[in-house]
């Protein structure tokens, strides 16, 4: 599935990226809808308009994103069915491929507002396979990924009490996705939050099509799977490439958070918020030169570095994405790139290698 047929401020400038040995070229951006979930679930980031959530997905296609990123853990299930509905009347041949997840899990009796379990049981994994098929109203999913590494569950044996379930092996769980890989429900596996010694015993089994870490100019540290990655032909989509709203060069140290926005308890928008804002002010000279907004330098920063492949990016609403999609075609300067450089080690901001 492509939107290759659509015109689009994206890919009408051609770019486009090869996703390590999947067959899928995509394009440098994605939009994610963790955002868009809702509230009412631990790690909301507030209340949110369905109305509004569709009409952004729908704007992302629009301007030529290529493909969405999505998890049954976001708003429990509620971020897959607004894709499903935003993208219900648009030709097959004109969606954007479909990425999602499996084994955060919120099971029958767990309160909602407490953490999910990593549960990467085959059983679980089936059962949440069909029900993002489902949600998302589609047959096959693009790219299928781990969320997390399984560390056990309290769950309860048909009802005769609870008990400690032991977490499933990488190497059991790394099968099951490419069973099913191999059955045709899934086109693509990957690994999201996974250390380097985790992807070389999933690449023993089956080859890791993908990876799914954390990466933005403040959070550095997984720069060795992202090498890793490039060495072996793997895709890399980064998650919170703007650190969760912060490299937008819209939030200030007076803004306020609600109690139901996860963020509110995060130390990147507490103790460390100071460094975290001085390295934005730093990133504005650059986005004056270009003629773009600071989320897009943010954003052009990440794709410069070795090995990615593309970024995701979530939009409460449809106007919030324009404020980044320049980013796609925004190729920064050995001198930008210096810039950025010298600005990390001088505000202390974040953490991992500085260096592009």
């Amino acid at each position: 599935m492509t939107t290759a047929s659509r015109s689009n401020p994206v890919q009408d400038g051609g770019q486009v990226r090869r996703f390590g040995d999947t067959g899928m070229d995509i394009t440098p951006l994605g939009f994610g809808t963790w955002v868009i979930a809702g509230s009412g679930w631990q790690y909301s980031w507030g209340a949110t308009a369905d109305a509004e959530s569709i009409a952004a997905v729908r704007h992302a296609v629009d301007s030529g994103l290529n493909w969405l990123d999505t998890a049954p853990a976001y708003g429990l299930g509620h971020a897959e069915t607004l894709v499903g509905r935003a993208l219900a009347d648009i030709p097959e041949s004109e969606r954007p491929y479909l990425f999602t997840k499996t084994g955060l899990i919120w099971e029958d009796g767990d309160d909602r507002q407490g953490p999910p379990r990593r549960i990467m049981r085959p059983d679980a994994v089936r059962a949440e396979l069909e029900g993002s098929l489902r949600r998302l109203r589609v047959e096959h999913i693009d790219l299928y990924q781990v969320h997390w590494p399984d560390t056990g569950a309290v769950f309860v044996y048909g009802g005769a009490g609870e008990g400690v379930a032991a977490p499933t092996p990488l190497e059991e769980y790394w099968q099951v996705m490419a069973d099913l890989k191999q059955e045709g429900k899934i086109r693509a596996i990957g690994l999201s939050n996974h250390d380097v010694a985790e992807l070389e015993r999933a690449e023993a089994i089956a080859h890791v099509d993908a990876i799914q870490p954390p990466f933005s100019a403040i959070n550095r540290t997984a720069a060795p799977e992202i090498a890793w990655a490039n060495a072996h032909s793997t895709g890399v989509i980064a998650y919170s490439p703007l650190q969760s709203g912060l490299l937008t060069g819209a939030f200030t140290a007076d803004r306020v958070l609600s109690e139901d926005d996860w963020r509110s308890g995060s130390p990147d928008f507490t103790t460390g918020l100071p460094g975290n804002l001085a390295l934005v002010d730093a990133l504005r000279p650059i986005a004056t030169r270009h003629g773009v907004t600071v989320a897009a330098v943010a954003l052009a920063w990440v794709n410069a570095w070795p090995g990615i492949t593309g970024a995701i990016v979530g939009a409460r609403t449809a106007a919030q994405i324009d404020g980044w999609t320049p980013a796609a075609t925004l190729a920064l300067t050995a001198t930008d790139l210096a810039e950025i450089e010298a600005a990390l080690t001088t505000t202390g901001a974040g953490a991992g290698p500085t260096h592009v």
